[in-house]
């Protein structure tokens, strides 16, 4: 696919200037600036880790609590790196099947990682149908990464014809919950990978105009997170997020913020207190990401939002747990991948969350 990006260039190539130099495998941003209300705050320089894995473009990342290793998917190569906490990189999941690894979730109960697959049209190898058309899942063994089934869930989408599965989550009973950006769908994977739609709902459908031009149109859902009660919160990439009851999908409802999420809301982490911790990426508003707290009330019909940090790095997608309860997110050269540009590898910086 010929991508035209014209009007992004720009954008990218200031971000770019923004990044900050790192030393060796593992460096240290320079003192946070923290805005918090009307005023701003320093606070000390926390991790970051350099790795360096060529041509990888992580969106997304999980942390493995036994191992102390993050696990990243590739939006070019479509595998599933290891990355361990000196910057150390080997690849666990290569499977051909995988045109693109956007969503990664590990499910250490059944010691394996689930991925999402899909088609932007950036990556090594391409869909027969062509991009936005692929929307999968996959599992694989977390130790050997051997595949143990994958399902196209753009087979049982009821009407659409783009798609990208952009986020999974996995509930305590292996059951999987996987968002498309480019579908006002909510599907559901038992843990032997079947697929069904759990919810189709216009709360679930894309912002007009709100995207990447030549790209990614109209981006409906970006992320969702598995919450105490059995909910999903479903975050839209204008800043909305919904709660979608799992027993009772039909009562799903827009969550009342007290003020709207930075778009795009990229990814989730769901903390020890059950609130959320959510990454707004930048991609969108040609600034650095902004990191927020998302506070609810008891069942998850309001919530109050505040900003805990902001991370310089250009384009930055995921945000996931880290070691000692800590919270990292990843950079991992969007602006690069869309440009067509190589990468000698990635950033997985710390940040604050309250």
């Amino acid at each position: 696919m010929n991508l035209r990006f014209s009007g992004m260039r720009g954008v990218f190539a200031a971000a770019v200037l923004a990044t900050p130099v790192l030393l060796g495998s593992v460096a240290y941003a320079g003192p946070a600036e923290q805005p918090t209300g009307n005023h701003r705050t320093t606070r000390s320089p926390l991790a970051t880790i350099a790795v360096k894995a060529p041509e990888v473009f992580p969106h997304s990342a999980d942390y493995d609590p036994c191992t102390g290793s993050f696990l990243v998917g590739s939006l070019k190569k479509g595998t599933v790196t290891v990355i361990g906490r000196d910057g150390t990189a080997h690849t666990l999941v290569n499977d051909p099947a995988l045109v693109s690894v956007q969503g990664v979730r590990i499910d250490r109960e059944r010691n394996r990682v689930l991925v999402t697959n899909v088609d932007l049209g950036t990556a090594d190898s391409t869909s027969a149908a062509g991009p936005l058309k692929v929307a999968g899942v996959g599992s694989y063994d977390l130790r050997t990464g051997r595949r143990q089934w994958y399902t196209d869930l753009a087979a049982v989408a009821p009407t659409s014809t783009s798609h990208l599965a952009a986020d999974v989550v996995v509930d305590a009973d292996g059951t999987a919950y996987v968002v498309d950006t480019q579908s006002p769908t909510l599907f559901r994977v038992s843990r032997t990978g079947r697929a069904s739609v759990l919810l189709t709902s216009p709360l679930l459908a894309g912002t007009p105009g709100l995207g990447v031009p030549g790209v990614l149109p109209d981006i409906a859902a970006s992320s969702v997170a598995l919450v105490p009660g059995n909910l999903l919160i479903v975050a839209k990439g204008d800043g909305t997020l919904v709660r979608v009851p799992i027993q009772h999908p039909g009562q799903a409802s827009v969550v009342k913020l007290d003020t709207g999420l930075v778009p795009l809301a990229a990814s989730l982490r769901v903390l020890p207190d059950s609130s959320i911790a959510a990454l707004s990426s930048g991609l969108l508003t040609q600034k650095p990401a902004v990191v927020q707290r998302v506070r609810p009330d008891g069942s998850w019909r309001s919530a109050k939002v505040t900003v805990t940090d902001t991370v310089p790095d250009p384009i930055t997608s995921g945000i996931t747990a880290g070691p000692h309860g800590s919270t990292y997110t990843v950079s991992g050269g969007l602006a690069d991948l869309l440009q067509h540009q190589p990468n000698t590898g990635f950033t997985l910086r710390q940040v604050h969350v309250s």
